[in-house]
């Protein structure tokens, strides 16, 4: 009896044992892997910060009926790092002298459009879409006219808020 009680005993521990390194292998696993899975589901789950609004002028400097090209600078920030670029934006004004900011990216593949004064149009030199001042489209391939961005009056300075939106969708749909 006293073998088959060893026996018994040995085989309790090594159940013990393998229980232990088994659990402590999974514990492991699951550390190991958590930074994996949140690497993977971070795109799904998160959005770019929204860029902050960037001074286009004094409104008294707009006039006339042509679109005025304007460069503004784009502040984004992503976690830690700050981006600023430099973006062409078109400036309009309609009938009643309400303002309108266009996007100079052509919604068809991301040309930059370009305002022509002999065709009193925008027009893309990539494919030839065509758009009118207020940023309508008239022909090509694009699927959409050109894109507005928001806007607003402080302190009589034009302020707007570019964006950046998805290319070849018949609607306007923010990505950044």
């Amino acid at each position: 009896m006293s073998h088959s009680t060893a026996t018994s005993t040995e085989t309790t521990r090594r159940s013990y044992i393998g229980w232990l390194f088994g659990l402590c292998g999974a514990a492991v696993t699951a550390i190991l892997s958590a930074p994996l899975i949140r690497f993977t589901l971070f795109p799904l789950t998160v959005k770019t910060t929204e860029t902050k609004w960037s001074d286009a002028g004094p409104v008294a400097d707009i006039h006339g009926d042509k679109p005025i090209t304007q460069t503004v600078k784009v502040e984004q920030v992503d976690g830690w790092r700050k981006n600023v670029s430099e973006k062409v934006v078109y400036i309009t004004k309609d009938a009643t002298g309400k303002l309108s900011v266009l996007s100079a990216v052509c919604p068809h593949l991301g040309c930059s459009v370009q305002w022509q004064d002999a065709k009193n149009a925008f027009v893309c030199p990539c494919h030839s879409a065509q758009y009118e001042s207020n940023g309508t489209k008239t022909g090509g391939p694009a699927p959409r006219g050109m894109d507005t961005l928001d806007s607003k009056i402080v302190n009589g300075r034009l302020m707007v808020r570019y964006q950046y939106f998805r290319q070849l969708v018949p609607h306007k749909e923010v990505i950044g």
